[in-house]
C-alpha cells in the first residue's frame, strides 16, 4: 500500500490536472454514473467531536475511482498543537477491493475544492476576466487563487479576511502564485472591480453587499455548506444564473440556496444546471457578458475519489510516496 503525505499530495495533484479531473467528477454526478451514498455522521459526545465517512465510486469510460474519505473534527485539537480538522482518504482497487493507498486528506480536500471552483471559472466566467476577489485567507482561499490563475489571465487579486493579519500572511505566502495581491480594507473594495469572486469562509451572514456586485461577475462559493451558513446576499442569489455541483445536496444543505428559497426569492426551478450538465453539453453556461453566474458547491466524495486517482497515477510516474506491506 502506498502512503502519500501532505507534501506528496501537493506534488502529485497539480491544479490544472485537478481541474480537468473535477470536470469528469461533475459529469459523473450529472449523468448519475457515480455511486455516492449519503455520508455517515458519527458523533463522539465525550470529545465534543464528529467523524464523517464519505465513500464514492466513479466509472467514466476507462477511468475508475473507488475511495472513502474520513474527516474528523476535534475542537480540542488546537490546544494540543494539532489541526482541528483531520482527514485521510483510502483508495481501494475497484477490481479486487484491495486497499491501494492512504492519502493525507486535508491537503487533497483543499486542492480538489479549489479545482472545483476552477472548473466553474473555466466554464462560466467571462474569458476576459482579469480581477479576482477572494474572501477567506485559509487553505481553501489559497487553492481558490491557484485555480483561478490556472484558467484565466488574472492581473490583480484582492483578498479580504476579517482578521487583517491573516490576509497579510496570505499575500506573503501566495506571492509565489501571484505578485499583485492586495489586502482589501473592506468587502466593497474587494469586489467593486472584481470579474470573479471566490468565497471560502465559515460565515453565517453575507460577506459582501449585493449592490457592489457588478454585471458580468462570476461567483464561486464553497463555504455555506450547512443550512444555517451564508456567504452571499439572497438578492445576489436571486439575480444570478445558478449552477450547482449536485442538485440533491445543494437544495437541502447549502445555506445560500436554502435561505434564498425560504425568503421566496427563488424556487428549485431557478437552479439553471449542475456544472456536470454543462461539461456534458446538456445545458449552456454563460450566455452573455452581463449576466452574473453563481456556482454553489457543498462538495462531494466523488471529487476526493477522482483527485486521489490523479495522485496515484502521478506518484507512480514520479516514484513518490512510501510503500508498505499490508
Amino acid at each position: 500500500m502506498l502512503i502519500l503525505k501532505a507534501e506528496d499530495v501537493k506534488t502529485t495533484v497539480p491544479m490544472k490536472e485537478a481541474i480537468e479531473a473535477m470536470k469528469k467528477a461533475y459529469a459523473s454526478l450529472s449523468d448519475r454514473s457515480a455511486v455516492v451514498p449519503q455520508r455517515i455522521h458519527l458523533s463522539i459526545p465525550d470529545k465534543n467531536a464528529i467523524s464523517l465517512f464519505m465513500p464514492a465510486y466513479m466509472k467514466n469510460n476507462d477511468d475508475e475511482a473507488l475511495a472513502v474519505k474520513v474527516v474528523s473534527l476535534f475542537p480540542n485539537n488546537p490546544a494540543r498543537g494539532l489541526a482541528y480538522i483531520q482527514a485521510a482518504v483510502l483508495v481501494i482497487e475497484s477490481d479486487t477491493g484491495r486497499a491501494m493507498a492512504l492519502l493525507e486528506g486535508s491537503t487533497l480536500t483543499a486542492i480538489r475544492t479549489g479545482a472545483g471552483s476552477g472548473a466553474s471559472i473555466d466554464l462560466l466566467a467571462r474569458k476576459d476576466s482579469k480581477v479576482l476577489a477572494i474572501f477567506g485567507a485559509g487553505p481553501q482561499g489559497k487553492t481558490q487563487l491557484e485555480a483561478a490563475c490556472a484558467v484565466r489571465d488574472i492581473e490583480k487579486v484582492f483578498i479580504y479576511n476579517p482578521t487583517q493579519a491573516k490576509a497579510e500572511k496570505f499575500v506573503e505566502e501566495m506571492s509565489v502564485i501571484h505578485k499583485n495581491i492586495h489586502v482589501a480594507k473592506n468587502p466593497k473594495e474587494a469586489i467593486e472591480q472584481a470579474d470573479i469572486i471566490c468565497t471560502a469562509t465559515g460565515s453565517k451572514q453575507p460577506v459582501f453587499d449585493d449592490k457592489d456586485v457588478k454585471a458580468g461577475t462570476h461567483i464561486s462559493a464553497i463555504g455555506a455548506y450547512t443550512p444555517d451558513m451564508q456567504e452571499l446576499p439572497i438578492e445576489t442569489v436571486a439575480r444570478s444564473k445558478i449552477v450547482v455541483d449536485y442538485y440533491d445536496t445543494v437544495i437541502s444543505e447549502a445555506g445560500d440556496i436554502v435561505k434564498a428559497m425560504k425568503a421566496n426569492l427563488i424556487t428549485e426551478k431557478n437552479i439553471h444546471a449542475e456544472l456536470g450538465e454543462i461539461v456534458l453539453g446538456k445545458k449552456v453556461g454563460r450566455e452573455n457578458d452581463n449576466e452574473i453566474t453563481f456556482f454553489k458547491s457543498v462538495g462531494n466524495a466523488v471529487q476526493d475519489a477522482v483527485a486521489a486517482q490523479v495522485a496515484l497515477k502521478n506518484a507512480k510516474k514520479m516514484k513518490i510516496g512510501q510503500e508498505i506491506e499490508f
